[in-house]
């Protein structure tokens, strides 16, 4: 199976990490001796992903000088910028689309770390019928605020500010998209990802993959120790 390529939302301004991203940006924050993003590109490129669009807006000119073509990662890499404004995580996807080749491809977040299985995902999203899917972790609280009510493989309730006593899953920060579910925000230049979810989930387009495994994140101090940890314990 030919895997989908993958769009990494790696504009932010990673206000969290000041002042260690007051002159570099989070892709390029060191762990174990490397950029996050070169962690990052390994992972997928591991798990058969090899083209890779990485949306870029804060300090992205550092980002391009480091990875380049992707060519070190053994994958290749196009840029999209978010321009003077920033379009959100949505809209920056959907700014993305002029460079994507295929119908459907992976959302992931720049400070993701995801070791979950790729192909086993997109074989379900394949077989869904959906326009979107969105993984989800049993996190009960733990490593951040759960955001999700999941029920008989379903995502039955997913917003990110109002909580209920029922949302025991979050979103796991792996995502597969499709160019039809931009659809309904045509008319849409700034919108955040969790819009555009909230949508597919009311229209009933949008799938859901439980993931066992625990996720990772370089967007705090908190999770940066936490992957480092878990870096060498796995010996990378």
């Amino acid at each position: 199976m030919i895997m989908y390529p993958a769009v990494i939302l790696a504009g932010g301004l990673a206000t969290r990490l000041r002042p260690l991203t007051e002159t570099i940006p989070k892709a390029l924050v060191d762990i174990n001796g490397e950029p996050f993003i070169a962690h990052q590109l390994r992972l997928l490129s591991k798990q058969g992903i090899t083209d890779i669009i990485l949306s870029v807006g804060y300090r992205n000119e550092m980002i391009r000088d480091y990875v380049g073509d992707g060519k070190e990662f053994d994958v290749r890499v196009t840029y999209v910028e978010d321009g003077p404004q920033l379009l959100g995580t949505g809209g920056a996807i959907k700014n993305a689309l002029k460079e994507m080749q295929t119908n459907s491809f992976f959302v992931l977040y720049g400070d993701s770390y995801l070791p979950c299985d790729y192909r086993a995902v997109q074989e379900f999203f394949i077989n869904s019928d959906k326009f979107g899917l969105m993984t989800v972790f049993h996190n009960e609280d733990q490593w951040d605020t759960s955001n999700i009510e999941f029920s008989n493989h379903e995502i039955v309730a997913y917003d990110k500010k109002i909580k209920t006593s029922r949302m025991k899953y979050i979103d796991y920060g792996l995502g597969i998209l499709t160019k039809e579910s931009f659809a309904s925000v045509q008319e849409e230049e700034i919108f955040d990802l969790s819009f555009l979810y909230q949508l597919l989930l009311a229209k009933k387009r949008l799938a859901a993959y439980e993931i066992k495994e625990r996720f990772y994140e370089a967007g705090s101090l908190t999770g940066i120790d936490g992957l480092k940890y878990y870096l060498e314990r796995i010996g990378k």
